[in-house]
């Protein structure tokens, strides 16, 4: 398979996954909100494996916060702060440790507490965005470093094995 096409489906597959662990997620309520524990957020890991799972997990993001309640404010920067994640997971995909990369695995959970932390405590409470952000921050890094450590490393020990990530 051409190096563009494994690319372009590598990616597409990505943006599939992503979005329909995120609607899975949200049907148990756990998507969106200051509590997110996002099935889809394990597939971060991905970024460490191929430069195809930044625009998959990007324009997955963006497809699965269509239907935020957060509205056209998490469309943009939900998905910014997953841009952001997979970037620095590809970037620092070297660095590893127990032979997990740890900033892919760390790096949505950093870049979600703060965006995401903070446009969830502006769009609550605006007069006291500074000790909401703190605690929204806090309750959206626990979801994303539980999800993105516990089926980050699933999912990083299959993509080792899958052909199509090489």
């Amino acid at each position: 398979m051409k190096k563009q096409v494994r690319f372009t489906v590598t990616a597409g597959i990505i943006v599939a996954v992503y979005a329909i662990l995120t609607y899975l997620s949200a049907a148990m309520g756990l998507a969106y909100g200051p509590v997110q524990f996002r099935l889809s957020e394990g597939l971060c890991v991905l970024a460490a494996a191929t430069p195809a799972a930044i625009p998959g997990l990007t324009v997955g993001c963006l497809v699965a916060n269509l239907s935020s309640p957060f509205g056209v404010v998490d469309i943009i920067c939900g998905t910014a702060a997953t841009l952001i994640a997979a970037l620095a997971g590809w970037i620092f995909r070297k660095v590893q440790l127990f032979k997990l990369p740890v900033v892919a695995m760390l790096s949505p959970v950093v870049a979600n507490a703060l965006i995401v932390g903070a446009e969830i405590a502006f769009l609550s409470n605006t007069e006291a965005f500074a000790s909401v952000f703190w605690i929204t921050a806090a309750e959206v890094a626990i979801g994303e470093l539980v999800v993105c450590i516990i089926l980050g490393s699933g999912v990083w020990s299959v993509a080792q094995k899958i052909d199509i990530l090489k």
